[in-house]
């Protein structure tokens, strides 16, 4: 239907616009706060956001509407997978971030278009050959950004790497969750695991300070909120019925908006070649998008 092809395409490129602008306000954050800290702060903020939103939607749909979550053991089950998964991500996310440019971290986090498509060939994920040559546009696109001459990668490239195999994960866990549980309510599921155990971790190994929270306060909204709240729920709304290694591709456009948002606002500035790894990576997302040549029919004889 043409509504669900808008919902595929349009919903990935809303995330992807919200997650590239944020990664200027968790770069900022990272000056202040460490990333347990961090974390914890934005995934309470969302997940009391995503709470308020569940709460008022069944209040609304009450009677006219059920609820896509067939069983609350699905639905928790599915919340804590995808929550595990998004809690290592963001914390090597945020760690990455000390160490590397908003921009940067924006295209290496993007890794995860190479990665869905292999792991879902052993998943039994079919993708088209136009998907898989935008993939290998990618890593080019990517060995331009993250590779220095020395064939070497600075410990915060290390981290994001270590990230996007992580998001990788999270991607394929919405796509099999996705079809028994609300996507909104699983999102709210998901931030409550992330707040628990990025609460943990801030517990265990850092000392976490009001003053610097609120010297940060302006991106942990702003992160928590629109970022993690809208932005993941989006996602996982986008991924319903979908082919996850297109929707990671179109995720993948937040390397272009971090990018931008970087040299506009905090004037990060990039190398030739890490901006022709840019245009490599723009040229791939716009490949996957074209529509596949179907083969003609046989004559009849």
């Amino acid at each position: 239907m043409k509504v669900n092809r808008i919902r595929q395409n349009v919903l990935p490129v809303l995330a992807a616009f919200i997650w590239g602008t944020a990664f200027v306000a968790q770069s900022v954050g990272a000056d202040y706060v460490e990333p347990f800290t961090f974390n914890a702060a934005r995934s309470a903020i969302a997940f009391l956001f995503l709470l308020v939103l569940c709460l008022v939607r069944r209040k609304v749909q009450k009677g006219i509407v059920e609820s896509a979550t067939r069983s609350w053991k699905d639905l928790a089950v599915g919340g804590t997978c995808c929550g595990v998964a998004l809690t290592v991500a963001s914390f090597l996310q945020q760690k990455g971030l000390e160490t590397t440019t908003s921009g940067k971290a924006g295209f290496i986090t993007a890794l995860y278009i190479v990665i869905v498509p292999i792991l879902g060939v052993f998943l039994r994920k079919k993708a088209p050959r136009i998907i898989w040559i935008s993939v290998a546009l990618a890593v080019v696109g990517l060995y331009c950004l993250c590779i220095t001459e020395g064939f070497t990668i600075t410990s915060g490239d290390f981290y994001i790497l270590l990230c996007a195999f992580c998001f990788s994960a999270h991607i394929l866990v919405i796509d099999h969750f996705t079809q028994t549980v609300d996507g909104v309510e699983l999102s709210c599921m998901q931030f409550l695991v992330v707040t628990v155990l990025s609460a943990m971790g801030m517990i265990a190994t850092e000392r976490p300070s009001l003053e610097a929270l609120g010297m940060c306060l302006g991106p942990i909204l702003y992160v928590g909120i629109f970022s993690s709240g809208v932005a993941y729920t989006l996602q996982i709304l986008a991924q319903k019925d979908s082919n996850p290694t297109v929707v990671s591709l179109l995720l993948s456009l937040e390397s272009v908006f971090a990018t931008l948002a970087g040299a506009v606002i905090l004037h990060d500035q990039m190398s030739g070649k890490e901006y022709f790894g840019c245009v490599l990576m723009l040229v791939a997302v716009v490949l996957a998008q074209l529509p596949e040549r179907k083969k003609p029919a046989c004559a009849e004889m």
